[in-house]
């Protein structure tokens, strides 16, 4: 019988397996190499090798409700889209919380983790450690959880830019960049227009004397500030916004697309890029447009060699004198420290059922945790797959036989790759309200709508048309949480809080989720029908 589990990593994915392994029973030890928790979100002054990194301004992409954990709301004064300080400040209230320090080794770092001899009789690990002082230990655990993350090994890809060792200036990967500090006057460029392209970019051309953001494809780029000044993650993120652009694609694709064209023109800018807006996560930030449209930072396309200091680009441009070339170009993903054989892949991704269990173990007792990308945050989604590991563990949920997990990764990888523009470098993405969903419905907790309208009318109202936030998971089921209907409904006074920071002479009250008081026929027609036809296209 499972009782001790190895937890490797003490980020936003670890901590929530230290959490759902107490709520089952079980007893969690996490190894965590660093000598605090937070993960990625622990900024560091020097890059620590082998670990995340983050820049010194680096603010979340999804706002505070959206990121939250279910069973533990954000507290109310905390900004909606918080700094990493802020990020870190909330999982260590998280943690103390819910005693989780408690289970953490410090400064110890999980060398490799091993099958035992008769794994087959007892599914076993053998996890072997080395502190601070170079001393290794070997441990037998009954199940090992994976949380490790995909931003600890920079790919930098020299060998695809001729000249490069002709290059007399200074380049790095943006894995280093921690502030703009030493590149005022210099001319730079940023090669690559992900999250952390664009932010490098705009955050440097304030002291740089020219940037340029070098891109192959483009971006669509998102501002975190929505309609009505509100957090543009908590607008159009229902299950029937999902519902909708899952039945219509194309016209969901269109209608987006041109709402964000109405902020800035894409292709105006030289930012429209190949691939629709929801084929791939979209570059989120407010000050690149703005840079952009003052002459600041400069787009140009693919650099396609270097000539000394003279940068010349795949339309034939060049720029001369450049001094420093920051390579925003994204991660590899590796786990040195487990077999070969558990790493297998399935084109672009890892072979992994739901992105969780290796389907080729006679044993299902190692499961990997918040390795997934989506629209959406990361702690919800590694906080249900926590959920599930840990009750897969204990024998409470069953997964399929080898062969059906096989091929559902297979129908999956293909579907994947054919909606989305998957990479090397982005192997994992998702659907994220139905592989939510999916997860949850492995472990009972999934929200049903179609009787929530029966038995509380205005919660299943919130749950269909409102965000879908975490709290929608502790309703019901393993787990379920008598806070999560009152976190639901106080969602919104938590967004408008950190904005009354003055006296105001009249209380501002935004509801864009009406609570309706006594609805009327035809509306309670219309929620019906509603609600009837996301049941059926969900199969709920």
């Amino acid at each position: 019988m499972v009782q001790k589990v190895a937890v490797i990593g003490a980020g936003i994915s670890g901590l929530t397996s230290i959490k759902s392994c107490l709520e089952e029973g079980l007893k969690p030890t996490c190894f965590e190499s660093g000598p605090d928790i937070g993960g990625l979100w622990r900024f560091k002054e020097e890059p620590e090798p082998g670990r995340a990194n983050i820049y010194e301004s680096v603010v979340l992409n999804s706002s505070k409700e959206r990121m939250a954990f279910s069973d533990f709301p954000p507290p109310a004064e905390l900004p909606n889209n918080m700094r990493h300080s802020e990020v870190l400040l909330y999982l260590r209230m998280y943690a103390q919380n819910f005693g989780l320090l408690q289970h953490v080794r410090f400064q110890t770092a999980v060398v490799s983790v091993r099958q035992t001899a008769d794994f087959a009789d007892t599914g076993q690990w053998t996890v072997e450690t080395e502190g601070s002082d170079g001393r290794r230990e070997s441990e037998v655990f009954d199940a090992v959880m994976v949380c490790t993350g995909h931003f600890n090994t920079p790919h930098l890809p020299l060998k695809h830019f001729p000249g490069i060792d002709s290059f007399n200036g200074k380049y790095f990967h943006s894995w280093e960049y921690r502030n703009s500090e030493g590149l005022r006057g210099k001319r730079v460029v940023v090669i690559g227009i992900g999250s952390s392209g664009g932010d490098i970019a705009a955050e440097i051309s304030r002291v740089a004397e020219k940037v340029y953001l070098s891109s192959r494809s483009g971006a669509w780029v998102v501002s975190r500030v929505g309609p009505w000044g509100l957090p543009v993650d908590m607008l159009h993120v229902s299950r029937m916004d999902a519902m909708l652009q899952r039945r219509f694609p194309s016209y969901s694709n269109r209608i987006a697309e041109k709402m964000f064209n109405r902020v800035f023109n894409h292709e105006l800018y030289g930012l429209k890029p190949r691939h629709g807006i929801f084929e791939q996560n979209a570059v989120v930030s407010d000050d690149l447009p703005a840079r952009i449209i003052s002459g600041f930072v400069r787009l140009k396309t693919n650099v396609k060699d270097f000539r000394g200091s003279t940068l010349v680009f795949a339309d034939g441009s060049a720029v001369d004198q450049v001094d420093v070339v920051v390579f925003a170009t994204g991660y590899n993903y590796s786990f040195p420290f487990l077999p070969p054989t558990l790493q297998e892949k399935s084109g672009y991704r890892l072979c992994l059922y739901k992105h969780v269990f290796p389907p080729r173990l006679s044993r299902p007792t190692l499961a990997v945790v918040g390795f997934i990308h989506s629209l959406g945050s990361l702690t919800p989604q590694a906080e249900i797959q926590a959920r599930w590991a840990t009750r897969v563990f204990k024998g409470l949920s069953n997964l399929p036989t080898e062969e059906m997990m096989l091929d559902e990764i297979a129908t999956e990888t293909e579907t994947m790759h054919k909606r989305y523009a998957c990479s090397e470098r982005t192997p994992i993405q998702v659907d994220y309200i139905p592989y939510l969903d999916s997860v949850a419905s492995q472990i009972g907790v999934k929200p049903n709508v179609a009787l929530l309208l029966l038995s509380d009318p205005k919660l299943a109202f919130q749950v269909l048309f409102g965000p879908c936030t975490s709290y929608q998971y502790r309703l019901k089921g393993p787990g379920c949480w008598t806070g999560a209907r009152q976190a639901i409904f106080s969602q919104w006074d938590r967004v408008v809080r950190p904005f009354n920071t003055k006296v105001a002479p009249k209380a501002l009250k935004i509801r864009l989720v009406p609570r309706p008081r006594t609805p009327s026929k035809l509306s309670m027609v219309l929620f019906s029908s509603a609600a009837l036809l996301y049941g059926s296209f969900y199969n709920i």
